[in-house]
């Protein structure tokens, strides 16, 4: 008798709690979940929006400007000192003159300049007789924004300064003023940056990043929030229950999203809104996606630590392959197809090219049909470990 009743307590004590059943119940118990846990509440909602006042804050100016630069003028004649003169005018610059060479690259080591021009001895010469001539532009490589701006500003006032010097050989030669002006460049080149007209930096770079903000504060909440489920033995729910907690997550996932597609981008007056109905179809899918892989993660790891270790772990990669940092056609082939099984690959083109380019949805088709490729695979997933989480341990 003593031993049948230690084992009808030993199975009722292994035997896992029922969690409510039906769409409702689970919805509105997740929902009482989230707002009881400090932790969940604290990753899935408090610190998006820490994210969207702040994390644009550096990138406030958009533009660089007014690197410190270098000029080694070994010419010291009047073209060399107009040529100075233009490279100090350019806002791209703040020029400093050195007596020599080796002085320039000690200051690029000290971090006091990012680049510097060597204006060669004889330069003016060279150029009045006719002969071939050039100056110098290096820079740090190693900081590839400081660079760019540091080849651009100095080659805008050599372009410049090379311009004028061939309109006054025209004219030498008895053309008019204004054919000579015209001359100097046959065909002019206009330049028009498209969707981020002043090629600023934040522009490009957090409207991308905002979609990873948004995925992986989710997939942290909703791993600890089932990780926590799993330590009270209430992870188990009906395939309807399932869909409540997803939806539930999704929901607030939503508004969070829909805070940075409005307020974030509109305060740092990022371009934002020219297709806010496709962006909002978008969430509506994107956010469902990523609670979905939550609960597959939550599931897999049954640890809140565990959960929140490893996905901090691999947000940096995820970035790296979602294809916008680097072009996606040159990562090596197995990434390429790794990236696919992540909702933010389809994700982050998709939502640039619908909230700032203003495509249609149907232009985007191919992102919406992935992220719902991905939702379907998601789910079968969960429905698998769902069935066999009970009777086995931990995967890691």
């Amino acid at each position: 008798m003593s031993a049948q009743s230690n084992n009808t307590h030993s199975k009722t004590k292994s035997t896992v709690t029922p969690a409510p059943q039906s769409f409702w119940n689970s919805f509105i118990q997740t929902f009482k979940d989230v707002f009881g846990d400090k932790g969940v509440l604290l990753m899935l909602i408090i610190a998006p929006i820490i994210y969207g006042f702040f994390y644009p804050w550096p990138y406030s100016t958009e533009v660089v400007n007014h690197v410190p630069v270098g000029i080694v003028d070994y010419d010291n004649s009047n073209l060399s000192r107009t040529l100075a003169r233009y490279a100090s005018a350019s806002p791209y610059l703040d020029t400093e003159h050195f007596i020599n060479e080796q002085a320039a690259k000690e200051a690029i080591w000290s971090d006091q300049i990012a680049g510097y021009m060597v204006i060669p001895s004889g330069l003016e010469e060279q150029v009045m007789s006719g002969q071939q001539a050039h100056v110098s532009v290096l820079g740090n490589g190693g900081y590839f924004i400081l660079n760019k701006n540091v080849q651009l500003g100095f080659s805008k006032a050599v372009g410049t300064v090379s311009a004028g010097i061939k309109v006054k050989k025209n004219i030498a030669k008895g053309a008019y003023a204004p054919t000579a002006a015209q001359s100097a460049q046959a065909v002019p080149l206009q330049i028009m940056p498209l969707y981020n007209q002043t090629e600023g930096y934040g522009a490009y770079v957090v409207p991308a990043v905002s979609v990873i903000i948004l995925q992986q504060t989710l997939l942290m909440a909703t791993a600890m929030l089932i990780g926590t489920w799993y330590e009270q033995r209430r992870h188990a729910a009906s395939v309807r229950g399932w869909l409540g907690r997803i939806t539930a997550l999704s929901t607030l996932s939503f508004i969070i999203g829909c805070f940075y597609y409005g307020w974030t981008f509109e305060l740092h007056h990022y371009p934002r809104g020219q297709n806010m109905l496709g962006t909002l179809l978008f969430l509506a899918l994107f956010c469902p996606t990523v609670a979905t892989l939550g609960c597959v993660l939550g599931l897999w790891f049954r640890q809140r630590e565990r959960s929140m270790q490893i996905l901090i772990f691999i947000s940096l990669p995820i970035f790296f392959l979602s294809g916008y940092p680097w072009p996606a056609d040159q990562l090596p082939q197995v990434l390429q197809v790794i990236r696919w099984l992540v909702p933010t690959t389809p994700a982050i083109n998709t939502s640039v090219q619908l909230n700032q380019m203003g495509a249609s949805v149907s232009q985007v088709a191919i992102g919406f049909y992935a992220l719902a490729g991905l939702w379907l695979l998601y789910f079968v997933l969960l429905l698998f470990l769902r069935k066999r989480i009970p009777q086995r341990r931990a995967y890691l």
